[in-house]
Order: C-alpha cells, then structure tokens, then sequence
C-alpha cells in the first residue's frame, strides 16, 4: 500500500501540538486542511490515550474557515445540523447527508453539462461570469473527495438512491423543457 493510500497518521501530544508521523514535523490546523484538499486522509489520535480525535480536529476547522467568512454552510444547514442532535432524526442525518454528497459527486459531470447547453438565462447580463463561478465552485468542492462510505444496509438503500436520481432527473427534464 502506497503512503498515500493509507491514512496519514497526526499524533497529538499533551501539550496540543500535532505530529505527523511521515515526516516528523509539527503540523497545524491548516496544514491538515491542505492534506484533505490534496485528497489524503487524514487519522488524528492522541498521543497518551490513543483515541481517535480526527472529527473533532475536522470539525474544528470547518468552524475556522466559517469564522472568518468562508461560508460554505447556510444558517438554515447548520441549524437543521444542531436539531438533528436533539430529535430522533439524528439516526438518518448521516445516512442522508452521504447519500446527497454522493449524488452531487454522481451529478458533477451532468450539471456541468447542462450549464453549458443553450438556457434563456444566457442573454442575462453576467450570465457568463456567473456560470464560471459555479463551474469553479463545483470543481473546488469536488476536488479531492475521496469516495464516501457506502449505506450498509444495500438494496433497501440503493432503492432510495435509485428513487432520488429518477426524480432529479425528471426534475432536469423539466427544466430542460423550460428552455
């Protein structure tokens, strides 16, 4: 197995800081954010107790690029994320929300190439600037995904996937018929 193939092991010591075991430095938070982005996984565990502490480290740097203006998750989201904790839902969330990051994966190719076919938005002022910047964020957010885990539980879930892509598809059609 290749170095980059297996997860790249961060030990974090007492007093907080955080090594990587591949080449014996120091690393912070932003470093760690570079390797995801260059498509590598990433394993962070305490040094002493050896408990995996990858989310929490994951978690708190998406609360640093949202702090400084980097908004990726609408407010309606991340309140929707903060119920799910509270309420019977918190069981699906996970579920749904690989399912809708695989779809969008899947789905890449498809909107790429519906906004570049003929659409009555074109004659719009900007219309081309803003294609390009969705064309860009679609290519920035599906950089370096490496593949999400899939449902365990197979055919009843693949089912729904199957169910969710027939209606995103008629829902492509329709708006294709709009045209």
């Amino acid at each position: 197995m290749s170095d980059t193939a297996k997860p790249l092991l961060i030990k974090r010591y007492a007093s907080r800081r955080l090594y990587n075991t591949e080449t014996s430095d120091y690393v912070t938070l932003e470093d760690i954010a570079g390797f995801i982005r260059e498509g590598r996984e990433v394993q962070i565990v305490d040094l002493k107790s050896g408990d995996d502490l990858t989310r929490q480290y994951l978690l708190q740097i998406i609360a640093e690029h949202e702090s400084r203006g980097e908004n990726v998750l609408p407010i309606d989201v991340l309140t929707d994320l903060v119920r799910s904790y509270t309420t019977q839902a918190q069981s699906v969330v996970p579920e749904f929300l690989a399912m809708s990051f695989e779809m969008l994966r899947e789905g890449q190719s498809t909107i790429m190439e519906n906004m570049s076919k003929a659409n009555p938005m074109a004659a719009m002022p900007g219309f081309e600037e803003m294609q390009r910047q969705q064309q860009a964020f679609l290519k920035t957010m599906m950089a370096g995904w490496p593949g999400m885990p899939k449902a365990e539980n197979g055919k009843e879930s693949k089912d729904e996937l199957d169910e969710i892509k027939k209606q995103l598809a008629e829902l492509q059609k329709k708006l294709s018929g709009m045209n």
